[in-house]
C-alpha cells in the first residue's frame, strides 16, 4: 500500500483487546487520521445527555468523517468494536464510495486471563464510567469476522509490537477496493 493515496484501516475487536492502543500507535507511525467511536459517542453523551441511547450515531458520524478525510487523500484508522457484519459492511462501503482501498484488521486476545485483567484494570481506572466490565464484555454479541484480512493476537505482545507487525503487513498486504 506504500505510496498510494489514502486508504482505510478498519480495526475491530472486543473491548480490552488493545484496539485503541494499537490504533493510536498506527496513526502516529503512518501517519493517518484516527477516528475512535468511543471518543465520538463519549463526547455526544457528555454534551447532550438527553440523547440517551445513541444507537448508531457514533458510527454514522465516523463514517462521514472518514469519507471526508479519504477524499482528501488521507489514510484513516477507524477504531471500533465492529461487533456485527452491518458495521463492517458500512466501513467497506465508505471506502468504496470514495474509491479507495481498505484493509480489515481484527484485534483479539487469546488469553482469557490477560483479557479479563485488561478489562478489569480499564474499568477500575475509569471508575466504571463509560467502559464495560468483564461480564459485559463476555456477554457482548460479537459475530465471527470472516472478511478480516489480518488478525492480530495481543495476548503476549505490546501495542507497539503489534503496530510494528501491522505496519509490515500493510506494506505487503493486498488492499481491497
Amino acid at each position: 500500500m506504500s505510496g498510494s493515496p489514502g486508504f482505510l484501516v478498519i480495526l475491530g475487536g472486543l473491548p480490552g483487546t488493545g484496539k485503541s492502543s494499537i490504533g493510536r500507535e498506527l496513526a502516529a507511525r503512518m501517519p493517518a487520521q484516527y477516528l475512535r467511536i468511543d471518543t465520538i459517542e463519549g463526547t455526544l453523551r457528555r454534551i447532550r445527555p438527553e440523547l440517551g441511547d445513541l444507537r448508531d450515531s457514533g458510527y454514522c458520524i465516523a463514517y462521514a468523517l472518514a469519507a471526508d478525510n479519504l477524499r482528501l487523500g488521507h489514510s484513516v484508522i477507524a477504531d471500533s468494536v465492529n461487533p456485527i457484519e452491518i458495521t463492517r459492511s458500512a466501513w467497506r462501503d465508505v471506502a468504496k464510495q470514495v474509491d479507495t482501498d481498505f484493509i480489515e484488521i481484527e484485534i483479539f486476545c487469546s488469553s482469557p486471563d490477560t483479557h479479563r485483567r485488561r478489562v478489569e484494570e480499564r474499568w477500575r481506572a475509569h471508575d466504571g464510567s463509560g467502559v464495560p466490565d468483564w461480564e459485559a464484555v463476555r456477554n457482548r454479541h460479537y459475530e465471527p469476522w470472516d472478511s478480516a484480512t489480518v488478525r492480530i493476537d495481543t495476548a503476549d505482545a505490546t501495542p507497539a509490537a503489534c503496530a510494528e507487525t501491522l505496519i509490515e503487513r500493510l506494506r505487503t498486504a493486498q488492499p481491497t477496493s
